[in-house]
């Protein structure tokens, strides 16, 4: 079996990376190849001119109305059943990271004009023998959604229309949604003589604007959910009030297509490497922490408060040991993440109630994240209140291996979360987690066994389960720690094989 896969991240790149998606991209092939699947792997070339890489073709698509000449390459890897390959175009490299933010009442506009791009070529290489034809293949996100509306819809593709394609869902939370024409970033901009069916590819709240994400999903032969509990969690509608997270407008799609025995939810895997990890000390962490700081500090002409803040703060931490539990957090500041830490809790926010909680204790809490401004900024005032908080405002991978490896129990409190990955890293690490019980998280966390879970039938109710399963779980860690201990090797126990995922890949979605 030949299958391609198609994304907008893949981490087996350097900086390829932002979330969770590039990790299966990185990962599931090489699962598959184990399993005698080839497998080719094709992103945007972000700026990868310094690797070793083999020029393939190039190809001239027509996209707004001007021809475009894209350059094919083949990245060598030494996994001789997997190619990966990358497409190149100044649009797809000139911000210099992997997605772009634009100005307020124009979201996904730049993206989506460079995927829509990325997509057009990707379909003009496998016309034209660039790219092997595969019996499957497999899109990742909204990003790669128009290559499934071009493959139906331009007759230019007609001898491709018939490809067997796997969609998987990753956050139905970003759709990629764009208008349909009157936009410089619109499909019928990019595609000014493309025929399609409306009615498939507009968004149901907005009919004017074309949904990437509902095209796919209305288009792919099989659409996969990221864990069992989220493609059930999926096919109903949202409720915000209540605090659930579901279809995202989207239920109806889904439901149409569960129907048809479409839809499948195979939780991601998460490698187990043979060699034992480094050791860390807190002293090591701390050394990579002002490291990490001071380069973050580099970028910026002006102080920011965030690391000043933080700095200090780690130096407190460091000139005065820790009697209690380290609690750790790694993951984006989105309001998926943290909606519940920044309810209103009482006179405080549910953020400094943790904090509360965990000094009772005498613990600290250390979080790792950045993206949502405002929410850094919540994040940062909070730091400033509470003595036992650091917030560092970033990502560094090795402070998050070595807060993985080092703290005592990993919250995640995410208000839906498809898969997550945070909470496997943790668990491997022999680090307990404390997470909502929603998608992955309650496919992978079991309350009392190998973590702690709280729900919630409204925001309220879930905050208050947050606060009541911290208190217990910490009294449990002080108070039992033969149980404690149990709960521990269970967690560092628990596998979320790569190796059976790329089966049910095999047997659920490629047929």
């Amino acid at each position: 079996m030949h299958v391609l896969m198609v994304a907008a991240e893949n981490d087996a790149l350097p900086n390829a990376k932002v979330g969770g998606v590039a990790d299966v991209v990185r990962d599931a092939p090489k699962a598959l190849a184990a399993q005698g699947v080839s497998v080719d792997v094709v992103i945007p070339d972000y700026g990868f001119e310094q690797l070793q890489r083999e020029y393939i073709g190039d190809v001239t698509v027509i996209f707004r109305a001007q021809p475009q000449v894209l350059s094919l390459f083949k990245i060598s890897d030494d996994n001789t059943h997997i190619n990966q390959f990358v497409i190149s175009h100044p649009l797809f490299s000139q911000s210099g990271s992997v997605y772009c933010n634009d100005e307020p009442g124009r979201p996904f506009a730049t993206d989506a004009t460079k995927y829509a791009l990325f997509s057009a070529a990707l379909c003009e290489a496998l016309l034209q023998g660039l790219i092997m034809r595969p019996q499957a293949l497999h899109l990742h996100d909204w990003h790669s959604a128009c290559v499934a509306v071009l493959l139906k819809f331009d007759k230019r593709y007609d001898t491709l229309a018939n490809l067997h394609i796997a969609y998987t869902v990753h956050n139905l939370a970003l759709q990629g949604i764009r208008p349909f024409k009157h936009d410089d970033s619109s499909l019928e901009a990019w595609f000014p003589s493309l025929g399609y069916n409306g009615q498939h590819l507009c968004d149901p709240r907005y009919p004017h604007c074309f949904n990437p994400m509902r095209s796919a999903i209305n288009l792919a032969d099989k659409v996969h959910l990221v864990s069992p509990t989220y493609s059930t969690e999926v096919l109903k509608p949202s409720n915000y009030q209540q605090g659930f997270f579901g279809g995202e407008g989207l239920e109806l799609d889904l439901q149409n297509q569960s129907a048809q025995g479409k839809v499948v939810g195979i939780l991601n895997g998460c490698e187990y490497p043979e060699q034992n990890p480094e050791q860390v000390t807190l002293s090591l962490l701390y050394e990579r922490i002002e490291h990490t700081l001071f380069n973050w500090m580099a970028k910026h002409e002006q102080l920011e408060t965030s690391y000043y803040v933080a700095h200090q703060r780690m130096l407190q931490f460091k000139n005065t040991p820790i009697d209690g539990p380290l609690v750790t957090s790694v993951g984006r500041l989105t309001e998926q993440k943290v909606l519940l830490l920044c309810q209103q809790y009482g006179n405080a926010l549910a953020l400094d109630k943790v904090c509360e909680i965990i000094n009772r204790f005498n613990g600290r809490l250390i979080i790792l994240g950045s993206g949502d401004k405002t929410l850094e900024s919540i994040f940062t005032k909070a730091m400033a209140r509470n003595a036992n908080l650091l917030f560092l405002k970033g990502y560094g991978q090795g402070i998050g291996d070595s807060l993985y490896e080092l703290g005592d129990l990993f919250l995640m409190p995410s208000s839906f979360e498809p898969c997550g990955i945070s909470q496997m890293l943790a668990m491997r690490a022999g680090q307990p987690c404390l997470v909502h019980s929603v998608g992955g998280l309650k496919d992978t966390v079991s309350h009392n066994n190998n973590g702690f879970a709280f729900s919630g039938g409204s925001l309220n109710e879930q905050v208050d389960g947050l606060m009541t399963c911290l208190t217990e779980t910490l009294t449990l860690k002080q108070q039992n720690p033969k149980q404690w201990s149990n709960i521990t090797a269970n967690a560092k126990g628990a596998r979320f094989s790569w190796e059976t995922v790329a089966a049910d890949y095999i047997s659920s979605m490629y047929c």
